[in-house]
């Protein structure tokens, strides 16, 4: 690429199974359409279950999606000004099309919001407030041009299982894409060190370990951030298939240490390269670690920066 890309033709559309069995899903169904028409008219799925008749569908991956189940992520506005904060409202909307008013907790929150942009850059972990009638509110600030994939973790009431649900929100302006940074075991972020151990192996579960430390000494007090001593997003690159990954143990049972290592167990379908962002706190704030891991030997599709690379590294938002 020669020069400055324009958003208005930066789109990825790509779904690629994450978390399940490995292939290529598809949409259930039209937005808003229930599980059971979904499911009749081939290949849907609602809360729980993982396909229609005739056969099991492999379950598409969560936040490739902005309907599931019936249950629709609906933007109050798809456009953003890069740079600016910005406040962002949105509502679940269930199969009656009205705004959903009822969620089940997950992880202390009845919603979470993950954010990040195309190339994997940018990464916010956000948690909205409520502002009546269904309506979500978060302020924002998309730092750069570019097209993001917000996600959302939820369950409404009568859901069996949690939803996550995705869509695309655009920065307008000229996009210079971040190359996707080289694989590396260590990972630093004001001044504490993670370190990871593990490899994410296509096909099976496999246990990543984070190790944190600071000024040399490994931190054994980390601290309970929504219920648990860490939290893991891994996005897969080219179409952002998202897995929300919680650690194995909890702070109070008794067996789970605060630190300093955090174990995580973890599925990649497929060769490919993913990113991975740990959410851990410590002296009563939180931060993110970020790792780029290759899963398998397949090829990976590489950037080459043009002339001086930019750097997209974003403080974590809460």
């Amino acid at each position: 690429m020669n020069s400055a890309t324009k958003v208005g033709a930066y789109v990825v559309g790509l779904a690629v199974v994450f978390g399940g069995a490995a292939g290529v899903g598809k949409i259930a169904g039209p937005v808003g359409a229930s599980a059971e028409k979904a499911s009749h008219e081939g290949g849907g799925h609602g809360g729980d279950t993982g396909g229609g008749h005739g056969g099991a569908a492999p379950k598409p991956p969560g936040g490739l999606q902005v309907s599931e189940g019936g249950y629709t992520l609906v933007p109050r506005r798809t456009t953003l000004e890069p740079g600016k904060r910005t406040d962002f409202r949105f509502t679940i909307n269930g199969p009656d099309g009205k705004p959903v008013t009822g969620f089940q907790p997950l992880h202390g929150k009845r919603l979470h919001l993950i954010v990040a942009r195309r190339d994997l850059s940018g990464f916010q972990h956000l948690h909205p407030a409520e502002a009546g009638g269904g309506v979500w509110t978060v302020p924002i600030t998309l730092p750069k041009a570019g097209v993001y994939r917000f996600f959302t973790d939820v369950q409404p009431d009568g859901v069996k299982e949690q939803l996550t649900l995705g869509t695309d929100i655009t920065a307008p302006g000229d996009l210079r894409p971040t190359p996707l940074p080289k694989p590396e075991q260590v990972a630093k972020v004001d001044g504490y060190e993670v370190k990871l151990s593990g490899d994410l192996a296509p096909g099976r579960s496999s246990e990543l370990t984070l190790s944190v430390s600071k000024d040399g000494e490994p931190v054994t007090d980390l601290q309970p951030y929504l219920e648990a001593y860490g939290h893991l997003v891994v996005l897969r690159q080219g179409d952002l298939a998202y897995l929300h990954v919680h650690p194995d143990g909890e702070p109070g049972d008794g067996k789970t240490e605060p630190g300093p290592g955090i174990s995580f167990f973890a599925e990649a379908p497929s060769s490919g390269a993913y990113r991975l962002y740990l959410d851990f706190k410590h002296g009563g704030k939180v931060r993110t670690a970020e790792f780029t891991v290759h899963a398998g030997n397949g090829g990976v599709p590489v950037q080459e920066p043009e002339g001086e690379p930019g750097h997209d590294d974003q403080p974590h938002t809460h």
